[in-house]
């Protein structure tokens, strides 16, 4: 058998996907990440609140007590979504990103049935979204595949 070669007795002991970020780069970014994506949020909603008008200083404290409501409901889905079961995370995800979502437009000069309908639409995409993406990557029992 001329086309089959020995095997060599070295074996790679890596396998799935390599984790380019130390422990302490992960937890630094489960709290950077909310607290950015929450300032983005509310400075959005404060700009579409204003309609390109001068910014006043209701309008920052709306911009700011939006961030800080969008961070704390963001730390909480993040804290109870991995405790549910795959559907129920996923449905939650999709359910916060509904209410983010229609809120958001729900600031600009929108009907509020398009909001929701916005709202209603994007919470479904990211729940089906997710739903996929935690059965195809979980065994039955929740747990992650290797």
């Amino acid at each position: 058998m001329a086309h089959a070669a020995p095997r060599s007795r070295v074996r790679n002991k890596r396998s799935g996907t390599p984790d380019i970020f130390s422990a302490q780069a992960h937890r630094i970014a489960r709290f950077a990440l909310p607290v950015v994506l929450g300032l983005v949020y509310g400075y959005w909603a404060a700009a579409n609140r204003r309609y390109g008008g001068p910014i006043t200083g209701w309008n920052l404290l709306f911009g700011f007590l939006t961030a800080l409501a969008f961070i704390v409901l963001y730390l909480a889905v993040q804290w109870l979504a991995p405790r549910m079961k795959r559907e129920v995370h996923a449905a939650l995800w999709g359910a916060f990103t509904a209410a983010s979502v229609g809120f958001l437009v729900s600031t600009t000069n929108y009907s509020v049935l398009w909001s929701m309908w916005l709202g209603l639409a994007s919470g479904a995409a990211l729940t089906a979204l997710l739903f996929y993406r935690f059965h195809s990557r979980e065994d039955a029992a929740g747990h992650r595949r290797a």
